[in-house]
């Protein structure tokens, strides 16, 4: 990967991941919405709603909060950018950690606690999904050798997810924790009516929550795109066979959404966790033998 095409491709995304992701959060609610029986909102309404938040009065509870929040954007932007301009994934990784730690400091230095309870749960839910996202990590090197990104994307040899089932369901598994859907939105929801309101985000309104949902838009592209590395190599159809299967793994994620209720913390943590050794772990394992044995 040139720098003129790493320029361009993290450009694009600056660019083009807000308004991919809002569009996606409009495909959310509106197929959402037909599995409740109801019409929906309009596809670009996530983009209006934004729009209402900007001009919104914004009551800030204290001044570092909102130092917080465009910490947590700029390093979100950090990680997307470094991403798809081909950087090395674990020092991605360790970006996109960064920014969540600093939107769990912005929910904490306000009084809510709500807000408080939600952000102790988001830190439940990083120690609860960094494990696979690690391995998962691991697991692309193993196949590819290469931590890089740019080289990953066009590898020789059979897409990723062919030696890696495991490890990609595992995967998929957290998304259900990084999107916030049910079972999994423990630290925040979309509905009102549980017990922590809106958790994390309780104190959070005006720009400030138009800053959250930009970020989460950004932060969708960029899980995605960790999702393509499964399915890309160096031919030309590979690129097809990635969408389609985000695709399927994007309705796969709202019918789960639908269709679940809301677990506890502990179930949470405990389940995952035996995901990542059962189907992560093992993978990793059982990839290693054959490519010992020199099946691989």
């Amino acid at each position: 990967m040139t720098t003129v095409y790493s320029i361009i491709s993290a450009i694009l995304y600056i660019v083009l991941a807000p308004f991919l992701g809002a569009l996606l959060a409009g495909v959310d609610r509106k197929i959402t919405a037909r599995m409740q029986g109801r019409k929906g909102p309009r596809l670009l309404q996530p983009i209006y709603d934004v729009q209402k938040l900007l001009k919104k009065q914004t009551k800030v509870i204290n001044r570092v909060q909102m130092l917080y929040l465009v910490t947590f954007l700029f390093f979100i932007l950090v990680t997307g950018v470094l991403f798809f301009a081909g950087y090395d994934i674990l020092f991605v990784l360790f970006t996109l950690t960064t920014a969540n730690i600093f939107l769990v400091i912005a929910a904490s230095s306000g009084h809510s606690p709500y807000a408080f309870m939600g952000a102790g749960r988001e830190l439940v839910q990083m120690l609860a999904y960094e494990p696979m996202v690690l391995i998962a990590a691991i697991g692309l090197y193993v196949i590819t050798n290469s931590f890089k990104v740019s080289e990953i994307v066009v590898h020789n040899g059979l897409p990723a997810i062919v030696y890696l089932p495991g490890i990609f369901l595992g995967f998929i598994f957290i998304l259900t924790i990084k999107l916030r859907k049910h079972p999994f939105d423990l630290s925040t929801s979309h509905h009102a009516h549980q017990e922590m309101v809106k958790g994390l985000t309780t104190e959070f309104n005006g720009i400030m929550f138009a800053i959250v949902e930009i970020t989460h838009w950004y932060e969708t592209i960029f899980l995605l795109g960790m999702c393509a590395l499964f399915f890309l190599n160096n031919q030309w159809w590979s690129v097809i066979l990635a969408f389609v299967c985000l695709a399927i793994c994007y309705f796969v994620e709202i019918l789960v959404d639908n269709t679940n209720a809301r677990l506890k913390w502990r179930t949470m943590f405990g389940n995952t966790w035996i995901v990542t050794a059962v189907l992560g772990a093992l993978n990793l394992i059982v990839i290693e033998v054959l490519k010992g044995k020199g099946v691989i």
